[in-house]
């Protein structure tokens, strides 16, 4: 019999397997609106698909050096300029299979086995999942409105004493997911100076960056020049399966994250990294698409209390909902599967984010299109008085 290892043993992805059940019922030929996962409903910029065409045409896609190709990690530097005002050493950008890969790297490069890592909850599952199978710490803190729904430095030191432990890292979204929180100017420098002063490596999670609505978006770059940053085209960029991302690394770590790259990854596909490239010119088309998630936002901030789904915290950037669903059910996995079934709508259960109060929460997603709000709503509007 084979034997299968403990660090495999994760809490499975329930926006997954929400989707692949909603994508079984599309392919029977089910009107299913998806409100699952964090996909944006626009395709990537038409400079993009142009650029991975033009490639294509030209004919061999091969291995690129493991850091990325050197015009695209040029060009991410320029754009932190332009969009941060920072002076970034082109030299210290790592491209990345996704965002994912990042997180595998970075966490292998600065954390050993058994070492403490904060991450927020409610929180993004798969931090809790990868940092548990490389053998690392989970430390869950609580976030809501009592912490401004981030992390700060009092709730740090909080957790910390109530585990008798000392953390090695701590690990901040913004924009979060699931509770499309913007962490201030102001917060993210208490935290990094927390973090500086206790020896404690701060990585910053700024896949979402591009996605706020009247928040203040500042980069951990700004504030110092060791955090980790990972980031990605996934989202602003609507580049979701072209799986590509980038790192902003210190100097010193580059060479440590190349070598694990290597033998981990190779290189992220050129292809995409082509097509990264294009789609940085393509801010005109993008900040479109981000009008219309501005719009979604909007419409889902009113209609979604009218449903008894009030929220749980403020939708300041990213795309998501992050609702009560208590009036409903102390079930919110058995809730989604029954919305699935019974209104052809797919939402994610809170459980997903958050083991300890996520029985009572649901994130919806609203990256799709002001048709499928408008139609999702209307559904759930007509049937959740039944759920009760």
């Amino acid at each position: 019999m084979i034997s299968i290892s403990k660090r495999s043993a994760v809490e499975p992805f329930h926006a997954m397997d929400i989707l692949a059940e909603a994508t079984r019922r599309r392919q029977e030929g089910r009107p299913v609106i998806s409100m699952a996962v964090g996909q944006p409903g626009h395709p990537a910029p038409q400079a993009a698909l142009a650029a991975a065409r033009s490639a294509l045409d030209a004919g061999r896609i091969g291995y690129t050096d493991a850091l990325g190709l050197t015009e695209l990690r040029k060009a991410l530097a320029v754009e932190y300029g332009r969009r941060h005002g920072v002076a970034l050493d082109w030299n210290r950008v790592v491209v990345t299979t996704g965002s994912s890969a990042g997180f595998n790297l970075a966490f292998l490069a600065l954390f050993d086995a058994g070492d403490a890592v904060a991450i927020a909850r409610p929180g993004y599952p798969a931090y809790r999942s990868i940092l548990a199978a490389l053998g690392l710490r989970v430390i869950e803190v609580p976030v809501g409105p009592e912490t401004g729904y981030t992390l700060t430095p009092e709730s740090l030191e909080r957790t910390q004493a109530e585990a008798g432990i000392r953390l090695k890292g701590v690990l901040l979204a913004s924009p979060a997911n699931p509770t499309g929180t913007v962490t201030t100017g102001k917060q993210l420098k208490s935290v990094y100076d927390y973090c500086k002063g206790e020896g404690i490596t701060l990585i910053s999670d700024e896949i979402y960056h591009g996605l706020t609505y009247g928040a203040e978006e500042v980069t951990a770059l700004e504030i110092g020049d060791d955090a980790v940053i990972i980031n990605s085209f996934s989202k602003y960029y609507c580049m979701t399966g072209w799986r590509i991302g980038w790192m902003v690394v210190p100097a010193e770590l580059v060479r440590p994250i190349e070598c694990l790259a290597q033998s981990l990854y190779i290189s992220a596909p050129e292809l995409s990294q082509i097509a990264a490239l294009a789609a940085l010119s393509a801010t005109d088309e993008l900040e479109h698409y981000k009008a219309a998630c501005s719009a979604n936002r909007d419409f889902l901030m009113q209609r979604l209390p009218e449903l008894g789904l009030p929220l749980l915290s403020p939708m300041d950037g990213a795309f998501y909902a992050y609702v009560d669903a208590s009036r409903f059910t102390n079930d919110s996995m058995q809730l989604a599967k029954r919305i699935l079934v019974e209104t052809d709508v797919a939402v994610t259960p809170g459980r997903d984010f958050d083991p300890v109060d996520g029985h009572l929460a649901m994130r919806l997603s609203y990256a799709g299109s002001m048709q499928d709000m408008v139609e999702a709503t209307a559904r759930l509007e007509a049937w959740l008085p039944r759920a009760v």
